[in-house]
């Protein structure tokens, strides 16, 4: 059975598409096997994990809309096959933008997703949700698939604003949709440790948050922004470079924190 996680912060540019892509990669790279589900309708997701978001034969919107089998849309992001960072991707395009309206009129339209990802649970250890920057039928899909949500933020002042928003809304979905849900953690994204308020605010998410927040800390790096005009996560564009050592360094975090606790199913040895 799958890990699933959603990849969410309501507040925009602060690096969930980076998150995503970089995860599944380091995921894939210490032997996880891994699902990559972007439901953002700009198909970032897409476009980083080398996936040409225009040449798709079927995307997210087949599978939630048309009930078209995940096994059927999926593609293989085999750019990264030679790194040893391939996983798989259920990709998006322009036309997700319009399922927000159709899904409106579909029977049980909140879990379009979750009921698509249960045909392929055993086929993957991890699968990882891109949600867009907004409480949307889209992301409120990913929420009610997923088992927990990774929120990425920058210790900024405006953040820990978003932040209160967000958990308000994990713990009406917890409430209403969806039991199994709860914030898995906090990740630190674009940390410069010169900066005496990312410093504060760091405090301040490990005092009020303890050990919800992850040991892990992505560092602002110059590579880790390069990698997407290439179509590649960082991870694999350049692996020697601070940011790509930290996302993997998270993606053992990751599955060394699941062995800990006491999830529903172990997570998969690295391999």
């Amino acid at each position: 059975m799958a890990q699933i996680f959603c990849v969410a912060n309501q507040k925009g540019g602060v690096g969930k598409t980076t998150t995503t892509v970089n995860l599944a990669a380091g995921l894939a790279k210490i032997g996880q096997r891994v699902l990559l589900v972007d439901l953002d309708p700009q198909g970032n997701a897409t476009m980083g994990s080398g996936v040409d978001k225009r040449a798709l034969e079927a995307s997210i919107y087949e599978v939630m809309v048309d009930g078209l089998p995940v096994a059927e849309a999926r593609v293989r992001a085999e750019r990264l096959t030679e790194a040893g960072c391939a996983y798989d991707v259920l990709g998006a395009n322009r036309e997700l933008a319009g399922a927000e309206v159709e899904l409106v009129a579909l029977e049980q339209r909140e879990k379009r997703l979750k009921q698509a990802l249960a045909a392929v649970d055993a086929d993957y250890d991890f699968v990882l949700i891109d949600c867009p920057p907004s409480l949307s039928m889209l992301t409120l899909n990913g929420l009610c698939s997923a088992h927990g949500v990774i929120v990425p933020m920058q210790c900024e002042y405006f953040a820990l604003e978003g932040l209160t928003d967000l958990v308000n809304t994990i713990k009406q979905v917890h409430a209403n949709l969806n039991r199994d849900l709860q914030i898995i953690g906090l990740l630190r994204v674009m940390f410069d440790p010169r900066i005496t308020l990312q410093q504060q605010v760091s405090e301040q998410l490990k005092e009020h948050f303890g050990d919800k927040v992850f040991d892990s800390v992505i560092p602002r790096n110059v590579r880790l922004a390069e990698a997407p005009s290439y179509g590649l996560p960082g991870v694999v564009f350049d692996p020697s470079s601070k940011g790509a050592q930290a996302f993997v360094a998270f993606a053992g975090e990751m599955v060394a924190r699941l062995q800990k606790s006491k999830a529903p199913q172990a997570v998969r040895a690295g391999g």
